[in-house]
């Protein structure tokens, strides 16, 4: 799909769970900060809009995307949350670093996932300049903050639906 002329956040048509009995953290990058406070912004409000309570959110600032998966390690170990939303920008450089970075946290999110047996969201923004960020960070082409809130509350869902039928003597 390409995205030449899209926003990529509209989530018409989509069922998204209340979000009102969830307690969420959101852990974004300080580096890139014109950008992840976007995202962060675009993440709570979305959260909020779809029902989740001010208080019920807990916001945490890291140095870099490198560090995203020790941070919501953390908000897993100490803060008793449902979901963790992580949200960084690494833009292209002329180095290997880009690779490596990406990698690392992509692959530390992942992990954190089967760890803790919540939803940890990668919403983490790799372009390749700085208006290809700009233009995912609440511009022309959405927010990325917006559409990482959305998985995680769409991710909480499906993990109640499995809940639910457990509940009510649903077996395979």
């Amino acid at each position: 799909m390409s995205s030449v002329n899209k926003n990529l956040s509209d989530v018409e048509g989509s069922n998204i769970p209340d979000a009102k009995t969830f307690k969420f953290g959101v852990v974004y990058s300080e580096w890139n900060y014109e950008i992840t406070n976007a995202l962060k912004d675009g993440a709570v409000k979305t959260l909020v809009q779809n029902g989740a309570l001010s208080e019920n959110i807990i916001i945490k600032e890291v140095p870099g995307s490198f560090e995203l998966t020790l941070g919501a390690q953390y908000l897993a170990e100490y803060s008793n949350v449902d979901a963790i939303i992580c949200l960084g920008c690494v833009i292209q450089g002329e180095t290997r670093h880009f690779d490596f970075i990406c990698d690392a946290v992509a692959k530390g999110i992942t992990d954190l996932n089967i760890k803790y047996n919540i939803p940890v969201i990668f919403g983490v923004l790799t372009p390749n300049n700085q208006q290809q960020a700009i233009d995912r960070a609440g511009g022309k082409h959405g927010n990325k903050g917006d559409e990482a809130a959305v998985t995680a509350i769409k991710m909480l869902g499906l993990k109640n639906s499995f809940k639910s039928s457990k509940s009510v003597g649903f077996s395979r």
